[in-house]
């Protein structure tokens, strides 16, 4: 923004400030009416018309109003955000669990969209859309050899409900040109990402987010894991960034005995709204696990919460995102949203999980995880932080803590070879889907559970993607260099290295991740999230805390 408009800035975002002040202690339904003290809508209109009438400079209104109300909001807290509305419907989707479109999931491979896997029950898959198929036209518009960024996609394929688009659509696997006309439809954006059982007693769920579909996906995976003689669950909650309370509290209430507290939040004048157990709980008596990480927040802190100061289960994993603040979204009337926080969350014992922030800005906030890494807490839980004065008890006598995030029962430190397998993160992605598009029909015959515990046995992919990976650093080279040699002959040279087996055994560590992670990424192109997670699974030390956990038990 020019500097000159400065001045302009500022005093829109004082008279901003008063307007929504009165706004928001008002009508929460937009910015249709300020009935309760209509000089200052009359002040704002006039602020506007006197910019856009006689102001020196060609200056966007528009633009000023949106950079007045996000500094106005960041002096509030870290959660009180304007969401633009060219960003609006995005969030919409996703936490409503869906949107109308095509339905398909693509990755723009060189200059053309692809389709990954058509999605299951949308529009494509009823078209005949397969995986791997490209689109070239969505009726009169060019899509390929435009170099365009995966998020200006969207907009050419989706669209009203049962609006039709025109695709011409190039299939690699028998040469063919064709068109299809698809009727647009409401898509489901899955919050389950994958449900099934571990073994004969022990189930899996894990949840993406608290969206309006989540509990509807979160009690028919239930039912059905019960239905196949599961015993204990384990819920995944790890990146699990939240959502919307009263969807937590229902999944809470499958585990809990009718009139338990589960959560209660507090406004600013002292206002109280508990949420209480019902008899609607399927799964009261079952053993259960939760998996958290660091960026476990807000909802999924709910449910851990609830279920860590009721006794129920054990809390697996490292300390929680912290954040113990409710929003309430209200429209602004031309598309975009402003999402304020007007309670804090309590767990059942009463403490506030919510971590520390600074009114005058976020900076410190955001850098929450660099600070976790420089004390050590993601690789041991004596370096983590409590206070005295924010210890709790629970009914059966477990000291727990407040003030920041929830700290889990069981402690699992952060793997730090799968954090290696970002630095190839790229290249592998490309390499899996390029493998399966060119071998789709002699992989058909792979089935899911062969695919797991077979695929790759002799090692000769993952040769192939080392051969055919291309370094872009000093690092990255050293790195594929000595896979090779482990590869070839299984000796390692030294490199300088002070201690010669510890070297070797790194090496063989991250070639053993680095194929488990080339091996769930071809997965995914072929089976979608189940497989991805079937294969990563194997190796995952929060389940192998569990399944030792269950081995105690028995």
């Amino acid at each position: 923004m020019n500097k000159n408009n400065l001045p302009i800035y500022f005093a829109i975002a004082v008279i901003l400030g008063i307007l929504i002040g009165v706004f928001f202690g008002g009508n929460a339904n937009g910015l249709a009416s300020f009935s309760k003290n209509p000089s200052q809508e009359q002040k704002i209109k006039k602020l506007i018309n006197f910019i856009e009438r006689d102001y020196v400079d060609d200056v966007n209104t528009d633009d000023l109003l949106d950079g007045a109300i996000t500094q106005m909001l960041g002096k509030l807290d870290p959660h009180s955000v304007y969401i633009p509305k060219e960003s609006q419907q995005a969030n919409i989707e996703n936490m409503q669990g869906n949107f109308v479109g095509i339905g398909v999931q693509f990755r723009m491979i060189k200059d053309s969209i692809t389709v990954v896997q058509p999605i299951k029950g949308g529009p494509s898959i009823k078209a005949g859309i397969k995986a791997g198929d490209r689109i070239l036209m969505a009726n009169k518009d060019t899509l390929y050899g435009k170099d365009f960024r995966s998020g200006i996609v969207p907009k050419y394929l989706k669209g009203k409900p049962k609006t039709k688009i025109n695709l011409q659509v190039y299939r690699k696997s028998n040469d063919s040109l064709f068109n299809v006309v698809i009727t647009r439809g409401k898509v489901n954006i899955k919050s389950v990402d994958l449900a099934y059982m571990i073994n004969d007693s022990l189930g899996y769920i894990k949840l993406d987010r608290f969206a309006r579909n989540t509990y509807r996906e979160f009690k028919s995976s239930l039912n059905e894991l019960i239905k196949d003689g599961m015993t204990d669950l384990v819920i995944d909650l790890r990146g699990n960034g939240g959502g919307y309370i009263d969807i937590a509290t229902r999944i809470i209430d499958e585990f809990l005995e009718d009139n338990t507290l589960m959560v209660f939040t507090k406004n600013n004048k002292d206002e109280i709204e508990e949420y209480e157990a019902t008899e609607i709980g399927s799964f009261e008596d079952g053993g259960l696990y939760v998996l958290i990480d660091e960026n476990s927040a807000s909802a999924s802190e709910i449910v851990a919460g609830a279920l860590q100061d009721n006794d129920k289960g054990s809390i697996i994993g490292r300390r929680s995102f912290g954040k113990g603040l409710v929003q309430i979204e209200m429209g602004l009337g031309d598309g975009s949203a402003v999402r304020l926080t007007t309670a804090r969350y309590f767990t059942p014992t009463g403490r506030s999980i919510q971590k520390p922030y600074s009114k005058n800005g976020d900076k410190d906030y955001r850098r929450d995880y660099q600070k976790r890494i420089a004390s050590g807490e993601l690789l041991n839980k004596d370096s983590i932080k409590v206070i005295d004065s924010l210890k709790f008890k629970t009914p059966k006598g477990k000291i727990v803590y407040g003030g920041g995030g929830i700290i889990p029962d069981v402690f699992v430190p952060i793997d730090t070879t799968s954090y290696m397998t970002n630095f190839y993160f790229s290249t592998i992605n490309e390499f899996a889907f390029d493998y399966v598009d060119n071998n789709r029909t002699k992989l058909s015959n792979w089935t899911i559970d062969s695919f797991v515990d077979e695929f790759d046995a002799d090692e000769a992919i993952f040769k192939k993607y080392i051969n055919s990976a291309k370094p872009n650093n000093n690092r990255f080279l050293k790195e594929i260099q000595n896979l090779k040699i482990v590869l070839e002959d299984g000796t390692l040279l030294n490199n300088g290295q002070s201690n010669k087996d510890t070297f070797e055994q790194d090496i063989i560590k991250k070639k053993k991740s680095l194929q488990r992670y080339l091996n769930a990424s071809i997965a995914n192109v072929l089976f979608g999230d189940v497989g991805f997670y079937r294969i990563m699974h194997q190796d995952d030390k929060m389940l192998q805390k569990v399944l030792e956990l269950e081995s105690k038990e028995e």
